[in-house]
C-alpha cells in the first residue's frame, strides 16, 4: 500500500471518529433536554399534588379531624422543601394522602377525583423522569464517551424516588 491510500483511511477513520462523537454529543444534549423537561413535569404535579393536599386540610378540616393539621403540614413542607430534602417530604405527603385516603368521604368529588388523577400524575411523571435519568446514565456509561469525556461538563442526573403508590 502507499502512503497516500494509509493516509486516505487514517483521515477516513477519524471522519467517522469524529461523526460518532458528534452524533455522542448530540444525543447526550437531547437527553439531557428531556430529563430537564421531564423533571419539570414531575415538579409540577408535585407542585399541584400538595396544594390539592392542602386544599383538602383547609377548605375540610372537620372532615380529616386531627389529620387535617398533619396534612396541611406535610403539604407545606412538600411545598417548601430543597432538593436535598424534597424526596423525603414528597414520601411523607404521599404516605399521609394514602393514610387519610379512605377518610374523604366528606369531601367533594370534585378535589377527590383532582387528588386521585393528581396523584396518578405524580406516578406516571417520576417514572418518564427516572427512565430519561436511566437513558442518560446509560449512554454516560459507555466506554467511548467516558474515554472522551463527552458528558464531563455536566453533572449526572439524580433518580427521584419515592413511595407513590396511589
Amino acid at each position: 500500500m502507499s502512503s497516500q491510500t494509509i493516509l486516505l483511511i487514517v483521515l477516513g477513520l477519524l471522519a467517522v471518529l469524529l461523526i460518532w462523537i458528534a452524533s455522542t454529543v448530540s444525543r447526550l444534549d437531547r437527553l439531557d433536554s428531556r430529563v430537564l423537561a421531564a423533571r419539570s413535569a414531575l415538579d409540577a404535579q408535585l407542585v399541584r399534588r400538595a396544594a390539592v393536599a392542602r386544599a383538602i386540610a383547609d377548605e375540610h378540616p372537620n372532615v380529616l379531624g386531627q389529620r387535617a393539621e398533619e396534612l396541611r403540614n406535610a403539604a407545606h413542607e412538600a411545598l417548601s422543601a430543597d432538593d436535598a430534602s424534597r424526596e423525603g417530604a414528597e414520601n411523607a405527603l404521599g404516605h399521609l394522602l394514602r393514610a387519610v385516603g379512605t377518610d374523604l368521604g366528606g369531601v367533594p368529588m370534585s378535589l377527590r377525583s383532582d387528588l386521585r388523577s393528581t396523584t396518578e400524575r405524580v406516578v406516571l411523571a417520576r417514572r418518564f423522569y427516572n427512565d430519561a435519568v436511566r437513558d442518560d446514565r446509560q449512554l454516560r456509561g459507555q466506554a467511548l464517551p467516558r474515554l472522551f469525556r463527552l458528558a464531563a461538563r455536566r453533572p449526572p442526573p439524580a433518580h427521584f424516588d419515592i413511595d407513590d403508590r396511589p
